[in-house]
């Protein structure tokens, strides 16, 4: 099982919190330290409509910031991930040579991107929060493709999840935006092979994803649970 830790946007455009994240997911359990990779101004609506517009432009990464983080990631022993919302930033994760790439809920119908992601030949996460479909979109790729099952509420009240109707021998897991970390319990119980879920050093901190976040001894908790939990079904 792989705990995918969303470092997203909470590093609020400060490398040295988003250095402190990867060293804490990495202490804590965690298998992966993802990012989010996006024109800020091209993606999010402008201040008249999102009251986070401001802070979505100080949380967006430059490709000298990319290449950092991806050194970081590479020195503490923990894979370097990243949503990526346009083409032209494929080449960034290419260049620092990620292992496979993500494609949030919010890109699933965005066929250009998902394109260009399948050709570069690695394996394609995806989320399917925005995806209203019985079955899965189809995805042409040479590399595998896995889905996860997700909720595109933030955050996710816990009774809007269904896991009796998800089936996690064709889902390859969860993406997790409810408070806490007992749903990822449960999916994990029910077969998920991959948990992906916000993480934050403080849920106090400013920004729309903190306090919906997992903390390091959440992480933690989670990492100890997925141990004993394979140790039982040994």
């Amino acid at each position: 099982m792989d705990i995918i830790v969303e470092l997203g946007q909470n590093h609020n455009g400060d490398m040295d919190v988003a250095l402190q994240l990867i060293d804490a997911a990495k202490r804590h359990g965690g298998d992966v330290a993802k990012f989010q990779l996006f024109d800020a101004r091209r993606l999010f609506p402008g201040p008249d409509e999102n009251e986070w517009y401001d802070y979505n432009c100080r949380a967006e990464l430059t490709r000298d910031q990319v290449r950092q983080l991806a050194r970081a990631c590479a020195a503490a022993g923990i894979e370097f991930m990243a949503s990526v919302f346009d083409v032209e930033r494929i080449d960034w994760l290419e260049e620092v040579g990620v292992k496979r790439y993500k494609i949030a809920s919010r890109s699933i119908h965005d066929r250009e991107l998902i394109g260009a992601l399948a050709r570069t030949g690695k394996p394609l996460l995806v989320s399917l929060g925005h995806w209203k479909q019985p079955v899965f979109p189809v995805i042409e790729s040479d590399a595998p493709v896995e889905f996860l099952y997700c909720v595109s509420e933030y955050p996710t009240p816990l009774s809007k999840l269904d896991f009796r109707s998800i089936d996690f021998t064709r889902y390859a897991g969860f993406s997790d935006h409810t408070i806490g970390i007992a749903a990822s319990m449960v999916a994990m119980s029910r077969g998920a092979r991959i948990i992906e879920k916000h993480f934050t050093l403080d849920k106090a901190m400013y920004g729309p994803d903190h306090a919906g976040s997992m903390t390091p001894p959440e992480l933690q908790e989670l990492h100890d649970f997925r141990t004993l939990y394979a140790r039982a079904r040994s």
